[in-house]
């Protein structure tokens, strides 16, 4: 699926090496309202059929944590992320905490010039995670006897697309106010992926 406003991007490398997932879309609203919204981590569980709840441990500034608990077929698997840095309203900077070996940025960029006729400013929103795929091989996980981590792999892979799509235009609504066709733009990963 191609379309304008947001983007998906994915570059393998070697095993064992950072994979690196970036997303953004456009939000019709000034950069400092997407930012508010971005702190609000609890609320990211409305928005994604798998991460059932958040918990949060700290005020959200620096060296705040939260628990991103997910749930998918037989698995469930709670991830702690930690807030490495905040520059209001312009980016989010976060690790994960344990086993995966992961972090990523929340950036938000005005974009004036991409506002509708009906909108003031506009602002993009960037999601960027920089990731390494084998750090979740050694049983982190805990998946079911008889269950390998790469059949994992081909089952939840071809998830992915639909829900970055259903949360992507759930968190516009809410952002907005209203409903609207959002733009998304996804490349796949490389087929040795």
């Amino acid at each position: 699926m191609e379309a304008t406003g947001a983007r998906l991007t994915y570059r393998s490398a070697v095993a064992g090496s950072v994979d690196t997932v970036e997303v953004s879309t456009v939000i019709h609203l000034p950069p400092e309202d997407v930012f508010d919204f971005l702190t609000d981590f609890p609320r990211y569980a409305n928005y994604s059929e798998y991460l059932r709840e958040v918990r949060q441990h700290g005020d959200g500034s620096p060296g705040t944590e939260y628990d991103l608990m997910f749930a998918w077929w037989k698995l469930s698997y709670t991830a702690r992320s930690r807030v490495v840095e905040t520059d209001p309203p312009n980016g989010i900077d976060w690790t994960i905490v344990g086993d995966l070996d992961a972090d990523g940025r929340w950036r938000v960029e005005e974009v004036a010039d991409e506002a509708p006729a009906d909108a003031e400013t506009a602002s993009r929103v960037f999601l960027r995670v920089d990731f390494d795929a084998d750090s979740a091989r050694g049983g982190s996980l805990g998946l079911p006897r008889f269950v390998s981590f790469d059949w994992l792999v081909g089952k939840v892979a071809p998830k992915i697309e639909g829900e970055a799509e259903r949360v992507v235009e759930r968190i516009v609504t809410d952002l907005e106010g209203e409903r609207r066709p959002v733009d998304l733009r996804i490349h796949s990963a490389p087929s040795d992926v």
